[in-house]
């Protein structure tokens, strides 16, 4: 079935009427932007993604905490390095890991070169 404007319009509308949610938490959000965005500051992230500098500062550190993410300061500015590793925190997904996730969502995984021997 393909939706033609108009059927995209009303479909919209009637998403509207039941309320607003969304399938990627604010912490998922996050952790995709800076995946693809890894110099971003918080204030670029905030403005991308509709949220608030404090929340995105609180997001940082729980990411930051849980090791999914790391922030290395680059002068006045942080570049920020994803652990793809780690499970999902969610009993029912730790069989897969937040790399995968990340590539569904967008991100490509640098892939590191082989050293020649």
């Amino acid at each position: 079935m393909e939706f033609g404007d108009k059927d995209l319009s009303i479909f919209c509308g009637e998403l509207d009427k039941i309320g607003k949610w969304v399938f990627i938490t604010k912490h998922g959000l996050v952790l995709s932007y800076i995946s693809k965005h890894p110099r971003s500051t918080t204030r670029e992230i905030a403005l991308a993604l509709d949220f608030t500098e404090r929340t995105v500062h609180k997001i940082i550190a729980d990411l930051e905490a849980a090791g999914y993410l790391k922030r290395r300061k680059m002068g006045r500015s942080n570049t920020y390095r994803i652990n793809p590793d780690l499970p999902l925190r969610h009993e029912t997904t730790m069989d897969a890991v937040i790399g995968d996730l990340l590539e569904i969502l967008g991100w490509k995984r640098r892939r590191t070169a082989k050293r020649a021997r």
